[in-house]
């Protein structure tokens, strides 16, 4: 019969990857498990730009561990989760963050761009998934989160590429939470369905300022909280799809 997750020790509840631990979302995800005593292993593609984060939750008396890795490289991916599960802990949750929202016209789109663009999104939550599955399989425990956007539901004018690998993205989680389940292992799949609080954001909404100033636009800590909330809910009543999104975003 499968296991309730443990909590933990209350100095250390658990170990957690964070894969896509970008400036914005990613690194809130990763101060909000620290913040709550968990391990945190923070990965993207330039590790060196994760020297402050770990810094920063180390110095408020958390542990945190940054790493370099490119979720499409299976290799990398694979070396990255031994590494972790041998010399650091057990992974108990590991979320795909992974960005490649990239507009782009149809007419502009070649083969290579479309293929990127679906390695980022999709393929490496493919890899990244898989491999949480295999270690979490054996203790029967863990959670798997991905993290989706409204190209998950609905292909937009200019997205088709990040449309097509998010649509692959939320159909894996789907098919994952229906295997992993029974397990004992929580797959969940967050849409983010309205605009983050980010650079490119910040520079390229034309109503930004005024967005921000009525809490129309999503801030990546109160964000970090729902995954917080995913991997800690007892299992009698898992959320497998989470739709998020500011009181004024029309959908």
């Amino acid at each position: 019969m499968a296991r309730e997750r443990s909590t933990g020790s209350p100095d250390n509840k658990g170990t957690v990857l964070v894969m896509g631990a970008g400036d914005a979302i990613g690194s809130a995800i990763v101060r909000k498990f620290a913040s709550a005593g968990y391990t945190v292993c923070a990965a993207r593609r330039n590790g060196d730009q994760l020297s402050d984060l770990v810094e920063d939750i180390r110095a408020d008396g958390g542990q945190a561990h940054g790493f370099s890795c490119d979720a499409r490289d299976e290799e990398r991916v694979v070396e990255l989760f031994r590494h972790i599960e041998t010399e650091i802990g057990p992974l108990d949750c590991v979320v795909f963050n992974v960005g490649a929202n990239v507009p782009m016209a149809i007419l502009d789109t070649d083969s290579r761009k479309f293929r990127k663009i679906w390695e980022m999104a999709c393929f490496g939550g493919f890899l990244t998934g898989r491999e949480a599955a295999r270690y979490m399989a054996d203790r029967e425990q863990g959670s798997i989160l991905f993290t989706g956007a409204t190209a998950s539901v609905r292909g937009g004018a200019g997205f088709a590429a990040f449309a097509s690998a998010k649509h692959g993205l939320r159909a894996l989680a789907q098919s994952m939470a229906r295997e992993l389940g029974p397990k004992n292992i929580h797959v969940a799949h967050v849409v983010i369905d309205a605009a983050a609080d980010t650079a490119w954001i910040a520079e390229n909404h034309p109503k930004y300022a005024e967005f921000k100033a009525q809490d129309g636009i999503v801030e990546p800590d109160d964000l970090a909280e729902n995954y917080l909330m995913l991997h800690e809910q007892k299992r009698n009543c898992w959320t497998f799809e989470l739709d998020v999104r500011p009181w004024v975003e029309r959908w």
